[in-house]
């Protein structure tokens, strides 16, 4: 039987490079009330920014896609779902809302997992949301010459219903001794969460709703700001390699948590550090809207586009932004690249 052990310590996570990662997250979590406080106004618009970044990127990963203007629609619930793509992101759009809201009265149980599954496909009233897999599913993956290879085999459809109970058990009752850091407890349920594969489908973009929503209620909420979604979509590659890493001899109870602890707890880092240097250049360096759009190019190798920029800056105008470009080009400060929908921009180096 597969065992959730979440109360002993796991010696290959007490290692310097997941320590110095929760202490690094720990102190960012340090400053984040200071910065919640600082500039409302801007952390609404990061926050609106990041809720479409996250419905895309989050379905994306699944091969789900749609215009970045529909997109924009449907989160904001200005259009209505026109096909089966669209009705599963409004699905994600509507469970984000939900964790969002009410993350502080959501208990972590089985039913209440089910329930979220229900409303991830609440726009596709035939497929089985809210309940279990009804046969046995297998990871696959396919080779440069396009031969699948099964990657990992979950747990099977007979199993999975006590194991999650069993999942969630273990984890509340590990948050409540607290002998183990948070940060470590979320990483792996999410990655034995993963490894049961409790769904048909929807088991990828479940992982990453139940992320935010235990993140948020120990007290880390980077998540509504920075989207965690879109750093794992792009940081794609390392996801799968650190999972299938983690997955040898996971039924066994005999696999080692080390390489997906580490890259999850990285994203959620990376997002602090982003979260941080954003805020950080209006209420500690306050910077102006121009100084913070070069200063960007300053911070940043490659290019650089008008989106990327509204994107980072979703407080900044576009108006503002194209002012703020044109008078770096005028310096010979930046250099134009591409055109058209390709135009984007570069730090002058010559």
């Amino acid at each position: 039987m597969k065992k959730f052990n979440y109360r002993e310590v796991d010696q290959e996570l007490m290692v310097p490079e997941v320590m110095n990662l929760v202490s690094t997250i720990h102190g960012y979590k340090g400053k984040q009330e200071l910065f919640m406080k600082a500039k409302p106004d801007i952390l609404k618009s990061m926050l609106e920014v990041a809720k479409v970044q996250s419905t895309g990127a989050s379905n994306r990963i699944e091969g789900i896609f749609t215009t970045d203007k529909r997109l924009v629609e449907l989160v904001s619930e200005k259009a209505e779902p026109l096909n089966r793509d669209e009705e599963e992101i409004a699905g994600y759009r509507e469970v984000l809302n939900t964790i969002h809201e009410n993350y502080e009265h959501i208990i972590l149980k089985p039913n209440v997992i089910l329930q979220l599954h229900r409303d991830l496909y609440s726009f596709l009233p035939t497929v089985d949301g809210g309940k279990y897999k009804n046969q046995d599913n297998i990871i696959e993956e396919v080779d440069g010459k396009g031969i699948r290879h099964i990657r990992f085999k979950p747990l099977s459809a007979f199993e999975t219903p006590e194991a999650i109970e069993r999942l969630c058990t273990e984890y509340q009752e590990a948050i409540r001794e607290a002998k183990i850091d948070p940060l470590i407890l979320i990483s792996k349920f999410v990655f034995d969460f993963l490894g049961i594969h409790p769904f048909n489908d929807g088991n990828g973009r479940m992982s990453r709703l139940l992320t935010l929503l235990l993140l948020y209620q120990k007290g880390y909420f980077v998540g509504k700001y920075i989207s965690l979604e879109m750093l794992i979509e792009n940081s794609k590659e390392s996801y799968y390699r650190t999972l299938q890493q983690s997955s040898e001899g996971w039924y066994e109870n005999q696999n080692n948590y080390f390489p997906f602890v580490k890259y999850y707890l990285g994203i959620i880092a990376k997002a602090y550090k982003e979260f941080s240097h954003r805020v950080e250049t209006v209420v500690v360096d306050k910077m102006g809207k121009a100084e913070r759009v070069k200063e960007l190019f300053d911070r940043r190798i490659g290019k650089i586009s008008k989106s990327d920029i509204a994107n980072i800056y979703p407080d900044i105008s576009v108006t503002t932004i194209e002012k703020a470009l044109s008078d770096l080009l005028k310096e010979g400060y930046i250099k134009k690249v591409g055109s058209g929908r390709a135009t984007a921009y570069v730090k002058n180096e010559d």
